[in-house]
């Protein structure tokens, strides 16, 4: 359960990052799937991440601090954003300079829209987590706006579309952040991570 949890920095360079004393992990999503309500939903917190309707609202990799113990970061959404090809460059080497190099990272959370057939850009993220053996889970967003039955098909298909290339497939959430669904899962599991790191 996350009884605090304190904005620190945004920054656009991961070697200005907090000290990578404590476990740290990340979220990131395409632009629009509802990474900041998902956050503010675990959080418990209505505004700590800013939600936006216009995509590419995070530019910058943005540490909180929960419980004291562990470092949750927002970090910018790929895929759809209103950006300059120099700007999207720029971002996409600041990401991935973050996720290879920072070493208390435990956990990406990759967070998938529910309402969508497989993308090609969601499952080209996941292949490049892969190819750079960087641990992550997969968080389904808004099941609250479909039938359980065609969560469960759309997640089915996610995961067909993902064994074509991967021999066993990662951990995997199913949340709302307007109903909370996935709540207690995700955090039990970092929690689980956590009480493993050295």
């Amino acid at each position: 359960m996350i009884k605090t949890i304190t904005f620190l920095q945004s920054e656009t360079d991961w070697r200005k990052a907090p000290p990578p004393s404590v476990p740290e992990y990340a979220f990131i999503g395409r632009s629009n799937v509802g990474k900041s309500s998902l956050i503010n939903m675990l959080a418990n917190h209505k505004g700590i991440a800013k939600t936006s309707s216009k995509p590419g609202k995070t530019q910058t990799i943005n540490h909180f601090l929960v419980n004291n113990a562990w470092y949750l970061v927002d970090l910018p959404g790929y895929g759809y954003a209103k950006i300059s090809k120099t700007m999207r460059e720029k971002w996409v080497k600041m990401i991935n300079d973050y996720l290879v190099l920072r070493e208390n990272l435990q956990m990406i959370f990759v967070l998938i829209d529910t309402r969508l057939e497989p993308q090609k850009n969601d499952l080209e993220f996941i292949n490049s987590l892969g190819e750079k053996q960087i641990s992550f889970a997969i968080i389904f967003t808004k099941s609250d706006k479909l039938s359980a039955l065609r969560v469960s098909q759309n997640v089915e298909s996610f995961k067909q579309a993902m064994l074509e290339t991967w021999e066993e497939l990662p951990p995997i959430f199913v949340s709302s952040a307007t109903t909370a669904k996935g709540k207690t899962e995700i955090l039990d599991f970092i929690a689980a991570v956590n009480s493993a790191f050295q």
